[in-house]
């Protein structure tokens, strides 16, 4: 059986691991924000960044990708994700139904936020999401950054999320 992982965030850019099949993918009931205070990658304790998750919301979908892993290296695909999404506890880790955009159904590997860890901060204002991501740096860069590249991509697969979208605008304008 194939391992599948769902990717809505730096996983579209950067997967860290060899993908034998990408395919556009929808996950329902969850929407991606940046709900996440990133306090090791995308900022630090004293000046946390945001980073996206996926915040359960009945009726919502998040569009992603679904990234099929190379036979053989599964195992160290999946611990290579618990060290790179788990390092805070922040994510949970699920297997859930993904809808392929070929039709086809599959369980994917996917990494969802505790809305009970402190990391957790759903609701902020779009504006004041920007105004952190605009300024946070942490271990693998800038904040501003992490949300370039994950617009950019989105745009790249024809995926449009519009609160992303204006958050990629809005941090260029206070970044300029």
């Amino acid at each position: 059986m194939s391992m599948w992982v769902f990717g809505y965030g730096s996983l579209l850019w950067n997967p860290g691991f060899e993908v034998a099949e990408q395919v556009i993918a929808t996950l329902p009931d969850y929407a991606r924000s940046f709900c996440m205070r990133s306090i090791h990658h995308r900022g630090t304790v004293e000046d946390p960044g945001l980073v996206l998750a996926l915040d359960e919301q009945a009726g919502e979908a998040c569009e992603g990708v679904a990234l099929r892993v190379v036979a053989g290296q599964e195992a160290q695909t999946l611990a290579y994700l618990r060290e790179r999404e788990l390092i805070s506890s922040a994510y949970v880790e699920k297997e859930l139904a993904v809808r392929l955009s070929d039709g086809r159904e599959v369980t994917a590997l996917v990494y969802v936020i505790d809305e009970a860890h402190n990391q957790y901060c759903g609701g902020l204002p779009l504006e004041e999401q920007a105004q952190i991501m605009a300024q946070a740096v942490g271990g693998r860069g800038p904040n501003s950054e992490y949300l370039y590249n994950t617009a950019d991509h989105l745009a790249t697969l024809g995926l449009h999320d519009p609160a992303l979208e204006w958050l990629a605008t809005r941090v260029r304008e206070i970044d300029s």
